[in-house]
């Protein structure tokens, strides 16, 4: 792989998403749960490569029902034969861009597949500080030097970031050549500098000018250090293929990254453009069901049909 496909588009726009995705009595997105969870798998000593294609596997069953998981469907009164249709049916249909082997390989995870914290095999293992101070750091937003700072709101922080990259990176690998669980952790640690340093953007970079360089591997290192030594380089080997796009891991860092950042930026400008025509027509705002034809004479009666 040179450059990805554009048939990836659609699916990494719904991975975006899960920075978005919030439920009662659960703290943070959907992204940033998933963010701590990766971490506390690897810390509890899980392989790296298992926890890269469970993690996937969750995220992409998470585009189809949102925040609604395993424990929740079984507590609802589903029988655990029907959790486990559920849960493949929505790994199946997120993961149509797939290659066969990609989807054979992501099918493994699904046996036993459950969205929630509890069933996460590390909850019951320190997590490193930094994960919540990532989870905790707000991204920049658009900066340039001699340009006023474009904010969104509101901002993603460095876990979603991080988690959407990881799992993009997964999804990219197999036919960009390279090895899902390296592109993984190195996708999940790319930002570890931030979880000292407040993120200025390239702004700010610019300020620190040949000073950047010595305070982010400092804050690297404070950060590595809250890890085992055995984890903590495997962190590192895999952090090698960040600084260009030379190998395959790095093209697909480096494309899993920049689409990323381009589509959440695309988010909040697509927002804006979106008609009453197309969530009432396209998106089935008031959709068919016995109320439907009282609905439309309602919006008519009220000038509000589009």
């Amino acid at each position: 792989m040179i450059l990805p496909s554009p048939r990836w588009l659609p699916l990494l726009r719904e991975l975006g998403d899960l920075k978005r995705v919030r439920s009662a009595g659960k703290k943070g997105s959907l992204a940033e749960r998933l963010f701590v969870q990766s971490w506390r798998r690897l810390v509890a000593g899980e392989e790296i490569n298992s926890v890269s294609r469970d993690i996937t596997a969750r995220a992409l069953v998470a585009t189809r029902l949102g925040d609604l998981d395993g424990a929740t469907l079984l507590s609802a009164g589903l029988k655990e034969a029907a959790v486990d249709q559920v849960l493949a049916r929505a790994l199946e249909a997120a993961a149509a861009p797939c290659e066969t082997a990609a989807m054979t390989w992501l099918r493994g995870a699904a046996r036993g597949l459950r969205l929630d914290a509890e069933a996460d095999p590390g909850a019951a293992v320190p997590t490193p500080g930094f994960v919540f101070r990532l989870a905790n750091q707000p991204r920049a937003g658009a900066t340039a030097p001699g340009q006023q700072r474009v904010m969104f709101d509101p901002t993603e922080n460095h876990a979603e970031h991080c988690l959407c990259v990881a799992v993009a990176a997964v999804l990219l690998a197999q036919e960009g050549g390279a090895e899902p669980g390296q592109v993984f952790l190195a996708s999940l640690s790319h930002h570890l500098h931030n979880a000292l340093l407040a993120d200025s953007g390239f702004a700010g970079e610019m300020m620190l000018g040949e000073w950047l360089g010595t305070a982010m591997e400092g804050a690297t290192e404070l950060a590595l250090g809250e890890l085992r030594p055995a984890l903590g380089q495997h962190v590192a080997e895999a952090c090698r293929i960040l600084p260009d796009a030379e190998t395959p891991g790095g093209r697909v860092f480096h494309a899993a990254d920049t689409l990323d950042r381009v589509l959440q930026m695309e988010h909040h400008l697509r927002a804006g453009d979106i008609s009453m025509a197309f969530l009432q027509h396209d998106m089935g705002l008031l959709h068919e069901g016995p109320v439907k034809p009282f609905q439309d004479a309602l919006l008519r009666e009220m000038g509000l049909a589009a």
